[in-house]
């Protein structure tokens, strides 16, 4: 098999593979400022009805339909600009540069998130088998 064709065979696997692998991490932002699982410090006193609370709902409930692949593409756009004013709001005031004001993890959340937003789910989502059913 060439390389083109070993590319074009894993491409829509490792497309979901990135889905999948990111958007469990991001779930669990979501769930410990919401549910405290797991229990994390910084994330401990989150109240629902503030800024973190908003950013907790939307990483909760974005993160698990992501992780599933439903309604992937609308889910990772939203995620994206969850990210995107998550940097500007919280890490750039500090310092311009990504390493210097702790935002590098906002950062490429929020462009996977945006990649995901135009190349869709890949391999292995409800998005796809709902598109087969149809």
């Amino acid at each position: 098999m060439n390389t083109e064709a070993l590319a074009h065979t894993w491409s829509p696997r490792l497309l979901g593979v990135l889905r999948i692998v990111t958007s469990f991490l991001f779930l669990q932002h979501g769930s410990s400022k919401l549910l405290h699982v797991p229990y994390v410090e910084w994330a401990a006193h989150t109240e629902l009805m503030s800024l973190g609370g908003v950013a907790g709902v939307l990483e909760l409930i974005g993160g698990a339909l992501l992780l599933i692949g439903l309604f992937s593409r609308p889910v990772a756009f939203i995620l994206s600009g969850e990210m995107a004013v998550a940097y500007f709001m919280a890490h750039a005031p500090t310092a311009f540069l990504p390493i210097i004001n702790q935002g590098e993890l906002a950062v490429v959340f929020c462009f996977v998130f945006l990649y995901l937003w135009a190349a869709g789910p890949g391999a292995w989502s409800v998005d796809g088998l709902r598109r087969k059913s149809a």
